[in-house]
């Protein structure tokens, strides 16, 4: 038996304020479904192949079921995804100028292959135009399989920030860069009090949603913990007063509450992981009463217009459609 302070360091909680998962021993998991979904429709809608003959582009995802997780273990990552996904496409004759419009489907995508290896399978509508289809199956699968490849990437990478916990020593040597880095960074502050920054083409979206629901009991889903916890399916942070801090999909959208209108109005800071650091848009969101039901209208300012898209998803898929599910089991439960 192990003397006093003598014990394995791996089972050793109390030198670390938080007292968990010391030197990432402990098995931990997160749930990857939400972000996945929208990291895909982000890489593979808006890919474009074209030749002498045609152009064709992926314009919808029309599909993406199945789920995603990354589990910590020992130190090290384990990853499971696999997913069936349909994406809408469609193309133009130069020639002609015919336009056509067809479909991909990848029924597995699955950590038991490669990206390589990956079933991408393309049909088009009937009629004419096979030679935007073969344009599709040569440059458009290649396209879609290296699109892939970035989601499969920005998992194992930008999803699993924060997982691996730092050990004392590391966080020793981080503190002390820290420390350096502040101190180089007073200096420069000093010597410059102007500070420059670069700016980030953004636009501003404005979406309207109804919903079969009062308007108190739809306020209540976006500021009552438990109930953001059942519609985004994961652990959320939530200080729903001003000034308060929220945190939601483990991690992928924070944010901070501006103003609180009870039952009328909310306005936030928001951001998600993959934007530019330290930037936020303006979410207002307005909530209606209409005649048995409740209209909600977003408008968002500040978006990165290259996100643009993937907050569009985000807002209907993620929010929308997975609130009127919770609606439902409200309903259904009484």
């Amino acid at each position: 038996m192990a003397k006093w302070g003598q014990g394995d360091p791996r089972w050793i909680v109390e030198e670390r304020e938080d007292a968990t998962n010391v030197n990432n021993w402990h098995w931990t998991e997160r749930d990857a479904t939400s972000w996945s979904k929208a990291k895909l429709q982000e890489v593979l809608v808006g890919i474009v192949v074209e030749n002498e003959a045609g152009r064709c582009e992926t314009s919808e995802l029309k599909q993406v079921e199945g789920e995603a997780s990354c589990s910590s273990r020992k130190g090290k990552l384990i990853f499971f995804y696999e997913w069936n996904i349909k994406l809408g496409w469609k193309g133009t004759i130069k020639e002609s100028g015919a336009k056509h419009k067809g479909l991909i489907e990848i029924p597995n995508l699955s950590e038991e292959n490669e990206v390589d290896d990956t079933e991408v399978n393309v049909s088009k509508k009937k009629g004419d135009g096979e030679i935007l289809k073969d344009l599709m199956k040569t440059a458009g699968t290649a396209k879609v399989r290296e699109a892939l490849g970035d989601y499969l990437k920005a998992l194992k990478t930008e999803f699993t920030m924060g997982m691996i916990l730092p050990t004392k020593a590391l966080t020793n040597q981080e503190l002390t860069v820290k420390r350096k880095l502040s101190e180089s960074t007073l200096q420069i502050q000093a010597a410059s009090p102007m500070a420059l920054g670069v700016k980030i083409p953004t636009v501003a979206l404005h979406m309207t949603e109804l919903f079969d629901t009062t308007v108190e009991q739809l306020y209540s889903i976006f500021t009552v913990k438990d109930l953001v916890q059942k519609f985004s399916k994961s652990p959320a942070v939530l200080e729903a007063e001003k000034g308060g801090k929220f945190q939601m999909f483990d991690g992928t959208i924070t944010g901070e509450y501006i103003e609180l209108l009870t039952n009328r109005k909310i306005v936030m800071k928001w951001r998600c992981r993959n934007w530019p650091e330290e930037h936020y848009a303006t979410v207002a969101l307005s909530f209606v009463p209409t005649l048995g039901q409740t209209e909600l209208q977003l408008d968002c300012k500040g978006v990165p217009i290259c996100k643009e898209e993937n907050m569009k998803f985000c807002w209907q898929k993620q929010h929308f459609e997975e609130i009127k599910c919770l609606l439902q089991l409200i309903t259904l439960n009484g």
